[in-house]
């Protein structure tokens, strides 16, 4: 089954001479993990954005679980993005450090709770120590703050916030390059072992070629803001018929991702 269909989109922004994002057409199929792969201007990151409803396109159409963002009520609007949460680059920002790490990993059922049935504290608190557990934290960790943690253990809690709605689609914007070689190879193998066990759909935002080919199906490039080779990871990994893939594989080491 389809899960997201990109269908020609553009975004142009004011006083820019080219589109971030230009006539960009890409589906990602349910349990499927598609990345997305290119240097820094190409427009990764802002279709990204577009697919989580941040921004809107100035041209084309993008459908989650069947539903046009573009043309969809207030409501629907809403109940899609219970089933899309997003994991981004830097696991120190996204995290306020205001909160304790309970309060953070409990928000989106807070928020939601109106359709996600309201639970009581002790039942948040029992779902929030379950989240934790699956990404490799203890209790201990409930009343702590952000900063008490490392990089690695921060975006686990960015993780665990990103699971507590049992989301169809999460969206992953270079969730590890942060973060350092050996303790990204485990946050990789973290999402892998979770994607396996909860049949999670992944859009995979990176420039690295390597953590594309461990972890996606298939593969995008882009530049510029179009994408200029599409296809089967391993194949297109192998053959690149594009100087420019070749060169994004050779510029990009090989990491331990297996390490972990």
């Amino acid at each position: 089954m389809t899960l997201v269909e990109i269908e020609n989109v553009t975004k142009q922004y004011a006083r820019q001479s080219r589109p971030a994002v230009d006539a960009v057409s890409l589906t990602v199929n349910a349990g499927e993990t598609l990345g997305i792969v290119g240097e820094s201007g190409s427009g990764k990151t802002t279709l990204a954005r577009m697919v989580l409803g941040l921004i809107k396109p100035s041209t084309g159409k993008i459908r989650v679980a069947g539903v046009d963002l573009a043309q969809a009520t207030a409501a629907e609007i809403r109940a899609t993005r219970r089933q899309m949460q997003p994991v981004f680059q830097d696991p120190y920002g996204a995290l306020n450090p205001r909160m304790r790490i309970s309060e953070i990993v409990a928000e989106p059922l807070v928020i939601h709770r109106e359709s996600c049935g309201r639970l009581s504290r002790a039942a948040l608190r029992v779902r929030v120590i379950e989240l934790l557990g699956e990404v490799g934290l203890d209790e201990s960790a409930l009343n702590r703050f952000p900063h008490e943690f490392s990089g690695g253990q921060r975006q686990r809690i960015n993780i665990a916030r990103a699971l507590a709605l049992r989301p169809k689609l999460v969206i992953l914007d270079e969730p590890v390059s942060a973060l350092d070689v050996s303790v990204g190879a485990q946050i990789v193998n973290l999402l892998r072992a979770l994607q396996q066990q909860y049949g999670l759909t992944y859009l995979f935002i990176s420039h690295s070629m390597p953590l594309v080919r461990y972890l996606c199906t298939s593969v995008a490039v882009m530049r510029q803001g179009k994408v200029v080779e599409l296809g089967e990871t391993v194949s297109l990994c192998a053959n690149p018929q594009q100087e420019y893939t070749r060169q994004l594989i050779d510029a990009t080491p090989e990491l331990p991702v297996c390490a972990a």
